[in-house]
């Protein structure tokens, strides 16, 4: 056995504070190993609390099972890098101001413009570029991201914190999660901001490059909420060409401005049919509607996409979900790569 080895066997242990794998946070200080005994010394933020307890056991149990008859383990507090702000005692660590995280907010002026579709889509694609990618599905009342993507599980509980369930890639995290039999949720402001923040708060979410919030339609309160938790998330509005659609989406686009989100583009859904047949383009819902709130909203267009259905794999089934090869899903990785442009 060697410390290659044994480094190999804890690579996937995460550090419970940093929320990266003791590997990526260089939480292992030292490794000795003489025959069946290994010693450690491993540095944490936090020392002598129940987190390093039960990583503690974690990582004892893994080096037993592997063949060492003992295992030495020795803790130091790891002091903070100089310039680095530490956060404020009970603050989620996506919300913490050393947070690498970019959060992007899929909004809408109205339903029915295919805000959950491209939110789904989106979170898939830049997952396929190679991003750590979250996904929260902030329509508390409309609901539907894991049907969306075929997500039949529920998150498990992990001591006091939920694990998301991932799937494409993207880990993901739903008020349909916690409800029975589709049943609707009749709460009013305060208690929605409040499950919100149980979504950043009470989710191990490890290490991400982004987190996309599909929002509710409108400028209700779950929106305002994600206004003054993420005073730095950015926007992508969602049309249709429809020129009452553009126009409803407008005021979603000047709520975010008037409270400082930097909107990042405009996605068009719908914005033709294309026959299969003869490949021509009927504009069904009319032209015209994303480019004129691009223009109002002096930000660029980010894609314009057709209508059109996925090809149903009924053994993986995820209804809403594109191929990677399918015409719309290299459409969606276009746009993810404007996105990760555009927040560079």
């Amino acid at each position: 056995m060697t410390e290659e080895k044994v480094i190999e066997l804890l690579s996937h242990i995460q550090d419970p504070f940093l929320h990266k794998s003791l590997t990526e946070s260089g939480a292992i200080q030292e490794i000795k190993v003489k025959e069946s005994y290994v010693s450690l010394k491993v540095a944490l933020p936090q020392t002598g609390t129940p987190e390093q307890m039960m990583l503690q056991q974690e990582i004892v149990n893994i080096l037993k099972g592997a063949g060492f008859e003992s295992v030495g383990l020795r803790f130091e507090e790891r002091k903070p890098a100089q310039g680095t702000q530490k956060a404020a005692p009970g603050v989620p660590p996506l919300l913490a101001p050393e947070s690498k995280t970019e959060f992007i907010a899929i909004a809408s002026g109205k339903g029915g413009v295919g805000k959950s579709t491209v939110s789904v889509n989106l979170a898939v694609a830049l997952a396929r570029l190679g991003k750590k990618v979250g996904l929260i599905d902030a329509d508390i009342y409309g609901f539907s991201v894991p049907d969306m993507m075929g997500i039949t599980e529920r998150p498990k509980v992990v001591g006091e914190t939920i694990q998301p369930v991932e799937r494409f890639g993207v880990k993901v995290i739903s008020m349909a999660f916690f409800v029975e039999d589709n049943a609707p949720v009749i709460w009013r402001g305060p208690m929605l901001g409040k499950m919100l923040m149980n979504f950043f708060s009470e989710v191990e979410w490890g290490e991400l490059d982004y987190v996309l919030l599909d929002l509710p339609p409108g400028t209700g309160d779950v929106a305002l909420d994600v206004h003054k938790m993420l005073p730095k998330c950015k926007e992508i509005i969602v049309t249709t060409p429809h020129a009452t659609a553009a126009f409803v989406a407008a005021r979603a686009g000047t709520m975010a401005l008037k409270t400082d989100h930097e909107i990042i583009g405009v996605i068009e859904n719908m914005s033709f049919f294309e026959s299969q047949l003869t490949g021509e383009k009927e504009y069904v819902f009319g032209k015209g509607g994303g480019e004129r709130l691009s223009e109002e909203l002096g930000i660029p267009m980010l894609g314009q996409l057709p209508l059109g259905q996925p090809d149903i794999n009924e053994d993986d089934f995820a209804p809403s979900i594109y191929a990677a090869d399918h015409r719309l899903g290299r459409a969606y990785e276009d746009i993810a790569q404007k996105v990760i442009d555009q927040v560079k």
